[in-house]
Order: C-alpha cells, then structure tokens, then sequence
C-alpha cells in the first residue's frame, strides 16, 4: 500500500534515490492516486518529469510531460528503457538536486516498454528531449542520479552544492 499523503519532493542525498525499485504488482486506486500526487508535485515544481522514488516511493514507475501539460502527461509502469543510437552531452538539471545543472553524457534514441494507468503494455520510440527524458527518469527508478553520472570536474564544481544538500538531508 502506498501512502499518498506523505508523498513529498524528495531531495538528494536520501535513501529511497540511491537504490533500485520495486516492480508495481498491481495497478489499484493507490497507484491512480499517486500518480496525481506526482503530477502535481511535478508541476508544482515545474519539471518535465518525476520519477517515483523522487516522491519518496519506492516503485518502478515515472511520469513524463514534456510540455508541462496535463493533457500530454504519460505514465511510465514498470518500464524498460534501451537506449540507441549515438551519445550527445547536454546539461541536466533534476528536481531533487536543485541548483544544480550539468553535462551528462545520454543516447539521442530510446523505445520504452511500460504499462499504463488502464494495465495496458505499450513501448514508444523517442528521440532528443524525450529520450533524454525517458533514460533520466530510468536512471531514478535504477537508483542513479545525476550526480553519479558527473564528472569529476562537475562533482569539484559542484561539491558545495551537493554538501549543502546532504547537511539539509531530513536522513542523517
């Protein structure tokens, strides 16, 4: 069962970031519920996407909209992301590491297969922004950020930023 109402943007360095999802083994009225917490998390924030863990739930699911809106929002289950094509580096930011934005090394090309909110399987083909997108939120549900996708000049570059976010961690 999932606790919608303790739902909350979760910031770096917490826990429930740096570990592996579990798989959603139904598709019940709290995951309908906690997709509408996302969503307005992930507005409220305005971000493009948000993946579970960043709530602070520990479920293989996440959520893209591309242009902010609720009517282009899709809905990411247990997805599998395979990236293709050629690398390109373009900074990132990520809503639980605010303040912080950084070149990160992603595939141009990626298909997901995932489950929507109606049980229903589908894969999709993306390319730029929304590939970028779909392996940055993967990544979430993996246990991986951003800042372990750094270089070492951006963690040196970053190293205050990523101190003061782990002294202001609520998980000491």
């Amino acid at each position: 069962m999932v606790d919608v109402e303790k739902c909350r943007m979760t910031r770096y360095p917490a826990k429930v970031l740096g570990k592996p999802s579990k798989q959603v083994e139904t598709i019940d009225d709290d995951v309908h519920r906690l997709v509408e917490k996302m969503t307005d998390i992930m507005f409220k924030h305005k971000g493009i996407g948000l993946a579970a863990p960043q709530a602070g739930i520990d479920l293989r699911l996440f959520i893209i909209s591309l242009d902010g809106s609720r009517e282009q929002l899709r809905v990411y289950i247990n997805p599998t992301v395979t990236p293709d094509g050629d690398l390109d580096s373009a900074e990132e930011g990520c809503l639980s590491i605010p303040g912080i934005y950084t070149k990160v090394k992603r595939y141009k090309k990626a298909s997901v297969t995932a489950t929507d909110l109606n049980g229903n399987k589908f894969t999709e083909e993306a390319e730029g922004l929304h590939a970028r997108c779909l392996q940055h939120e993967y990544d979430h549900i993996q246990g991986i950020t951003i800042a372990d996708r750094m270089g070492t000049a951006a963690k040196i570059a970053h190293r205050k930023t990523l101190k003061r976010l782990a002294e202001s961690s609520e998980e000491k």
